[in-house]
């Protein structure tokens, strides 16, 4: 079987990974860790618009923005962008040192960057020939609210004892009476 790309160019799948023999997407505990983890990811990006459109046009002006069809980078770290600006990112990414943030978390950010600093691929700068094949012939992939519910249906929860691997001469009680479990805390 061959690699194919699934609702965004970009991140390749091989087919036997995650299609059945009969051509229908393979139940999600039965697609390997990876390539599961970038199929979840795309039912979130399918519709997101490009990077580069919204850099250009913000928030107030997001009608303006295409939709993304190419997808480069990490899940989560990964940059999404149309096929009008796919010449500035392989500029960028071949021509203006983009590769030496290649599965970097800065990925993203280092293309932000040089863009919204005016980086833009020389007039006539070529692009990828992505191959086609007909989508028809793909079957469609689940949505968001399908793949939480398959990731979910046979899940009981994880049991986690805290006081495994404590001292027998640690056995005192942990008095959690001033801890504000409704804190929001910083993240990522």
């Amino acid at each position: 079987m061959a690699k194919v790309s699934i609702g965004l160019r970009g991140w390749r799948f091989e087919e036997s990974e995650v299609f059945t023999d009969d051509g229908e997407f393979k139940p999600l505990d039965e697609i390997p860790e990876e390539p599961r983890e970038r199929l979840v990811r795309l039912t979130y990006l399918v519709e997101e618009p490009c990077d580069a459109c919204y850099l250009e046009h913000g928030e107030s002006d997001i009608e303006r923005c295409a939709q993304a069809a190419i997808v480069y980078g990490e899940p989560g770290d990964e940059l999404l962008l149309c096929t009008d600006h796919e010449a500035d990112f392989l500029y960028w990414y071949r021509e203006a040192g983009g590769k030496a943030h290649r599965g970097t978390p800065e990925f993203r950010d280092e293309f932000h960057a040089w863009f919204a600093d005016g980086g833009r691929a020389p007039e006539g700068y070529g692009g990828l020939d992505h191959v086609e094949t007909d989508p028809a012939d793909l079957p469609s992939p689940p949505g968001a609210e399908e793949v939480h519910r398959r990731l979910n249906e046979d899940f009981d929860g994880r049991k986690i004892d805290l006081r495994e691997d404590r001292d027998d001469d640690a056995d005192e009680d942990i008095d959690l009476e001033d801890v504000d479990l409704g804190t929001d805390y910083p993240s990522r």
